[in-house]
């Protein structure tokens, strides 16, 4: 990163595993022992390890939800202390489309790691609003990333008969799909500075023309499954007590 922005006081490149809780740990102290303080922080470190669920081993598995989810949970949880100092503090966390809908083949380990992610940054700004600090989640679309590059895309193994016929042409979809994707990340990037100055900023962004649309279906879909049967799910409190919220 130094290389190619060049020498800066207001630039410091550090070292970070997100998977190892003490390089966040020495990241924020770095920044802070620097600057005097943290008021943004941008959790983007992901993976993605695609296949049918039963073709990925546990291994697999483990790997994406610990780049994906349980990294942005060591950097959250080593930032906090200095937001929670300063009573001040921004937390942007790098969601997906697949976070939001996820009904098509080959992303379950993923969608998983960025379900996660969304149900505990949901939960986590409850907690943390207090101290004056603010959450917010994004959703992208398709954007011209490395994520789908071979450094950071990584296929399960063919082990199972039943999905040949359909495996082939899903590796080829998302193989070209590398180096095609509509999004520019220039703009998001822009797009999150925008969201970083913003009072009070948004709890959630839909990034790209592509993702609203797969957020409005995900909508359409919610609205159909709560008007399925109404009455039906209207009818499960115990008789004659007072309804409380749902536990």
């Amino acid at each position: 990163m130094s290389t190619a922005l060049g020498k800066s006081h207001d630039l410091l490149a550090v070292r970070l595993d997100v998977t190892r809780s003490a390089d966040a740990e020495a990241a924020v102290r770095a920044a802070v022992d620097r600057f005097g303080r943290i008021d943004v922080l941008v959790n983007n470190a992901a993976s993605f390890y695609a296949g049918y669920f039963e073709e990925l081993t546990p291994e697999q598995v483990d790997r994406q939800l610990a780049t994906s989810l349980i990294g942005p949970m060591n950097v959250t949880r080593a930032v906090l202390p200095a937001m929670r100092k300063q009573r001040s503090g921004h937390i942007i966390s790098i969601s997906s489309s697949a976070g939001l809908a996820a009904g098509f083949d080959f992303v379950s380990a993923y969608a998983a790691s960025k379900f996660g992610l969304e149900g505990w940054m949901e939960s986590l700004s409850a907690e943390i609003a207090p101290f004056g600090i603010t959450t917010t989640i994004v959703n992208p679309g398709f954007f011209r990333t490395e994520l789908l590059t071979e450094q950071s895309t990584n296929y399960a193994d063919a082990s199972i008969r039943d999905y040949d016929d359909r495996r082939a042409p899903l590796m080829e979809y998302w193989k070209s799909q590398n180096g095609r994707q509509s999004g520019d990340p220039e703009k998001l990037a822009r797009a999150l500075l925008t969201i970083a100055s913003q009072e009070p900023p948004p709890r959630r962004f839909i990034a790209g023309a592509d993702a609203i649309g797969t957020t409005e279906q995900k909508v359409a879909a919610l609205r159909e499954d709560i008007e399925f049967d109404r009455p039906l799910s209207t009818s499960l409190d115990f008789d004659g007590e007072a309804a409380v919220q749902a536990s």
